[in-house]
């Protein structure tokens, strides 16, 4: 069996566009004629560039090789031009095509991924939602309005979801971590508030930051929000600095977590060293794929340290999650999005059923991707997947955060 062929697939969500402004999907087809699929999640160049990176990673790397050999291709990859270094794009096209081959063994073998990678340890996912606005709600005022949020909390707790997130502390900026403003810390304090208030000890709170804040101001916000005991303060300030997160995590007394951003267990290894975060979040299709992500789990589980797979993408990159989720004994929880548009590109083969998942037992990833659906909704955009905000933090007159790339409106 060889890797014979390679399709990509650069498809945009309908509004209200949650999960990203594009995936990008990769099909590996073999000599015998089994197709696997993969994703590669967000990456610092556009989608088109990225492209060109993916075609060239397979045909150096993964073209006419056998999809078992997953180390061989990964250690090619990342030696690529003399480097043996973490770098965001290679490893972000090589994920995507790394999660495809496990696809494909799985079909071959005719059993789901998670038996290849330790079988499975365990048989329920607790998954974890962001909140996002209810159809009753204006969307550009939700993410200013704490009542909304409580509301939103309300609903997934009805849904059997016991852990929700939530990221209202402000601006993210490209001019690095910042001091966030008095109103940033006051909002945040009352979403804790409302959230607690309406789902009591139903659900955990997951305080969402992405990097935003100066090593100071991380511990400002931290030490405001810790009477409503959030389960975790997330990536508080760049993740380029680990010695300053674990100053963060020594400060604050809450749980860190970190790694959306981060690739490769070379970037994962110095968090845990140091004592920045104690939850690690990879993103299987940019942090080396699912064996990877496997020894990032393997090393975290040496520290005492959980495991809970990001999620800001499509339905494949959530489907690798679940299949590592289901082989390792340090699972906190996984992320998810449930969109229209995300369980009709899987065909609805996956879902999350009272606020948890169950791995499936069919072969490979357990998903069949509408092509058909995919290829009608192009990206037509020149932004990035997500972008950082150029203008700094507003002192002034406060600042409003839209959970993410703006949504698309229709």
């Amino acid at each position: 069996m060889k890797l014979q062929a390679l399709d990509v697939l650069i498809t945009s969500p309908p509004a209200p566009g949650w999960g990203g402004r594009y995936w990008i999907l990769v099909k590996l087809t073999t000599n015998d004629g089994i197709t696997g699929w993969g994703e590669c999640y967000a990456s610092s160049v556009g989608p088109e560039a990225m492209r060109a990176v993916i075609e060239d990673v397979f045909s150096r790397y993964f073209e006419g090789e056998n999809p078992e050999n997953v180390e061989r291709m990964f250690r090619r990859t990342y030696s690529s031009g003399f480097t043996q270094r973490p770098d965001l794009t290679v490893m972000g096209a090589y994920s995507g095509l790394e999660i495809a081959c496990w696809d494909i063994l799985g079909k071959a073998r005719g059993r789901p991924v998670w038996a290849l990678i330790g079988g499975l340890m365990n048989e329920r996912l607790r998954a974890y939602t962001y909140l996002y606005p209810l159809s009753s709600h204006d969307i550009d005022a939700f993410w200013v309005t704490p009542d909304m949020a409580a509301e939103a909390a309300e609903a997934c707790v009805a849904d059997g979801y016991t852990a929700v997130k939530f990221d209202p502390a402000g601006p993210y900026t490209m001019r690095g971590g910042h001091m966030p403003g008095m109103r940033d810390i006051d909002m945040s304090v009352r979403f804790c508030k409302a959230v607690r208030d309406a789902v009591g000890t139903r659900a955990d709170l997951l305080f969402g930051t992405h990097g935003q804040f100066s090593t100071g101001g991380a511990i400002r916000l931290g030490r405001a929000i810790a009477p409503y005991d959030p389960l975790w303060y997330e990536e508080p300030i760049p993740p380029d600095n680990v010695a300053e997160m674990a100053k963060v995590a020594a400060a604050v007394g809450i749980p860190v977590a970190t790694g959306e951003r981060l690739t490769t267990r070379a970037e994962f290894a110095p968090v845990l060293r140091q004592g920045a975060a104690t939850i690690l979040q990879p993103a299987l299709g940019r942090a080396g794929g699912i064996w990877e992500c496997r020894k990032i789990a393997a090393m975290a589980e040496t520290y005492n340290a959980q495991m809970a797979p990001h999620l800001y993408a499509g339905p494949v990159e959530w489907a690798a999650n679940i299949h590592l989720a289901a082989s390792i004994p340090n699972l906190l929880m996984i992320e998810s999005i449930e969109t229209d548009f995300h369980r009709a590109l899987i065909k609805g083969a996956l879902k999350v059923d009272g606020g948890f998942v169950t791995p499936p037992q069919t072969p490979g990833l357990g998903i069949e991707i509408d092509e058909d659906l995919a290829r009608a909704h192009p990206y037509n955009g020149d932004g990035l997947h997500l972008q950082m905000q150029d203008a700094p933090c507003d002192y002034e007159r406060g600042n409003s955060f839209s959970g993410g790339a703006p949504p698309v409106k229709e």
